[in-house]
């Protein structure tokens, strides 16, 4: 069921099996064979509700393109075994063009998968195992997948070469990524007698120029280094803990440090503490997290100290769905603090977007001086992704300091920019006080309607009148009719405005990245021209839509596409919904 991209083709593969089959590993390989085959590549994980174990399935889309988005379906499905490999059908689409792929010693592949019309090959995986002692199926799953995919077989040894740790068992493995690549052969050559082979992956030979291989949450915790985070406290929850995983050891080097604190409320407030000492801060958490974190945040806020918390939303709400991706939390983000409470939300549009949005991010809290929320979700900060190297934009962590014995000292002087020097404990001749108690300059507590008026001017102003520069928003095409989207959800948006384009229909597309402060004068130059806009975005209520209609003036009253997740946003399904709209059907 392959789909033709605008400018290139693709192949699309799903590896399932039982945890602990390896199909993730094998998912791994089979990207990183990719990259040295010239290709890019996106894999997104996914798995049943279980805490270990249960099933599991890589999935994975191979091109000669860029790709930040799944095709709306698999040229292959191939499973180690079957165990409720059948949750997966909704995820997992395949059409009579689709090739299935399962031991028959694991028992009958399932009818969900049969009545879509796939062409079913049977094969023994575990008997070709065990016919090669000390190698393991998922190569042998590796090296049929790979192989079918149009892979060379030397790309796809020299990934399990890279990533073997046992050398005993090497060759054998070798073995199998050739054993599984030869059965591929006779299985395209059958496939090809009845009807027509599987689709295969067409890529020139590696350029030469640098590409890298990561997942979201590896990009967020590079773009906090280089933004020059030196202190991150969070307490682990899925899908935001290999952000802290990745950090751990990598702080440590340049001299920061990494504590996994005992809940969420004590890793808000212990970076608060280390940034109010002079050390850029972060935490990454997932929407309950940022839920107990709410009242540390507006301190932060009162008293002006930067910090950088990484949301990596997930299904929602309460426990939700945690492995699964949803764009929900954008109204948590922008509004949910007591109080007029400014604060900064930026959004990555991809995954390596992760990496610049992140260092921005912490770029704006420390000249701000305020929090700053970065919206990741899970189909990002979890999936695996080649990419070409992403730009470095130079932002680093710069505070606006106070000097030993500054006369007249006043931390919360209410200054044309609205950022006043911070003064780092133990300077000498500027200390202050600073709690969440409204207060004056001085930051003695007040309660007086001149001190709360002028500070809540103050905190709002330094936002407003920043220059965020172009970095704001992503914005393609001069039509007269514009997309505006965010985060995850773009890559799919732009895949169907390309499929659009090739069928004689333009739109304009607009990829927020700022989504506070609002921009409503920047938003007016990107809508110039613009008669007609519909937002798209992936939760249950229309959160972006709305946000957007409170904050900025429209042409005409936009439109909305919105549905909630966990199955991600497909360009096809997008596809027929802009041109629906575009008609004015």
């Amino acid at each position: 069921m392959q789909t033709q991209m605008a400018a290139s083709s693709s192949v699309s593969i799903a590896l399932a099996g039982s945890g602990g089959s390896g199909v993730m590993t094998a998912g791994t390989m089979l990207l990183a064979a990719a990259a040295k085959a010239g290709a890019y590549g996106l894999m997104v994980r996914t798995s049943g509700p279980q805490i270990r174990g249960g099933e599991a399935a890589a999935m994975l889309r191979l091109g000669a393109q860029p790709l930040n988005s799944l095709d709306d379906g698999f040229d292959l499905l191939l499973a180690i075994d079957w165990q409720n490999v059948n949750r997966f059908a909704d995820e997992i689409v395949l059409g009579p063009r689709s090739v299935l792929i399962g031991d028959p010693d694991e028992g009958e592949a399932p009818e969900v998968f049969k009545a879509t019309g796939a062409r079913y090959a049977p094969l023994g995986l575990k008997k070709m195992a065990k016919a090669i002692p000390g190698s393991w199926v998922n190569m042998i799953a590796l090296g049929l997948s790979g192989t079918l995919a149009g892979l060379p077989l030397q790309a796809l040894q020299d990934a399990v070469r890279d990533a073997w740790k046992k050398p005993d068992t090497l060759d054998a493995n070798l073995n199998a990524v050739a054993a599984g690549a030869a059965a591929a052969a006779q299985i395209a050559a059958q496939l090809a007698q009845e009807g027509g082979a599987m689709a295969q992956l067409q890529v020139s030979a590696p350029s030469g120029a640098q590409r890298w291989m990561m997942s979201g949450n590896e990009a967020t915790g590079m773009g906090a280094l280089k933004g020059g985070v030196r202190f991150v406290a969070a307490y682990p929850i899925t899908p935001a803990t290999e952000v802290l995983e990745w950090l751990a050891p990598r702080l440590v080097k340049v001299g920061g440090t990494l504590l996994q604190a005992e809940d969420e409320l004590a890793s808000i407030n212990m970076i608060i503490g280390a940034s109010y000492g002079g050390v850029p801060a972060l935490t990454a958490t997932a929407g309950p997290g940022l839920s107990l974190m709410t009242e540390a945040i507006g301190l932060a806020v009162a008293s002006e100290v930067p910090i950088v918390v990484v949301d990596v939303m997930r299904g929602g709400p309460s426990t939700g769905i945690p492995a699964k991706s949803e764009q929900s939390d954008l109204s948590f983000a922008v509004s949910g603090l007591h109080g007029d409470a400014p604060r900064l939300v930026v959004a990555p549009s991809s995954m390596a977007d992760c990496l610049g949005a992140t260092q921005w991010a912490v770029h704006l809290a420390e000249a701000l001086q305020a929090p700053a929320i970065v919206l990741s979700d899970q189909f990002m900060g979890q999936s695996r992704v080649i990419t070409d190297r992403p730009p470095d934009h130079g932002l680093v962590a710069r505070r606006v300091t106070a000097a030993a014995n500054t006369p007249d000292y006043k931390r919360y002087r209410d200054t044309p920019s609205g950022v006043s020097p911070m003064a780092i404990p133990g300077t000498e001749g500027v200390t202050y006080t600073a709690d969440g108690l409204e207060h004056s300059e001085a930051g003695i507590p007040s309660s007086q309607s001149r001190d709360h008026v002028m500070q809540l001017d103050k905190r709002a102003r330094k936002l407003t009148l920043h220059d965020y520069g172009s970095y704001w928003a992503d914005i393609e095409g001069d039509a007269d009719a514009a997309v505006i989207t965010f985060g995850s959800a773009s890559g799919p948006v732009r895949e169907a405005i390309e499929r659009a384009r090739a069928q004689g229909t333009d739109l304009r597309l607009i990829v927020l990245r700022l989504l506070a402060p609002a921009r409503p004068e920047q938003m007016a130059a990107a809508l110039q021209g613009v008669s007609r806009v519909i937002v798209v975005e992936q939760n249950h209520g229309a959160q972006l839509y709305r946000y957007l209609r409170a904050w900025y003036d429209f042409p005409a009253p936009p439109a909305s596409y919105h549905r909630p997740g966990p199955l991600p946003l497909r360009p096809a399904e997008l596809l027929a919904a802009l041109l629906e709209w575009r008609n004015g059907k």
